[in-house]
């Protein structure tokens, strides 16, 4: 049987995710990108808790779609900055680090965040 791109996408998410988890000092923020959408979610693994999540759902987001990740990117570490959080472990969910995903985490990076 022939592995789909989502087969491949999730064995490499499994294979990151032996060796990365997040904890309430230092989080995971784990990125999923669909097709029109991309969703951020800073995780605690250690008690199994969401501590804060932003999509581009929101309807205040304008432009294209690399410019909604980098939004989200920038949103996502307000919130960390709000709950004290200075430092993530980075899980790009098995995506190639390029594109969205890149632009996220730019974003992110640039304002403040650390990983």
């Amino acid at each position: 049987m022939k592995a789909t791109k989502i087969d491949k996408r999730i064995r490499r998410h499994d294979r990151v995710r032996t060796k990365i988890s997040g904890t309430k000092d230092r989080p995971r923020l784990a990125i999923f990108r669909a097709n029109q959408h991309i969703y951020a979610q800073l995780i605690d693994d250690s008690s199994g808790k969401t501590l804060a999540s932003v999509s581009d759902l929101d309807p205040k987001l304008k432009g294209n779609k690399s410019e909604k990740a980098t939004q989200v990117g920038t949103m996502i570490a307000k919130k960390a900055e709000g709950l004290s959080v200075a430092a993530v472990v980075f899980d790009r969910g098995g995506f190639k680090y390029h594109g969205r995903v890149k632009a996220l985490a730019d974003a992110a990076r640039a304002a403040g965040l650390k990983f």
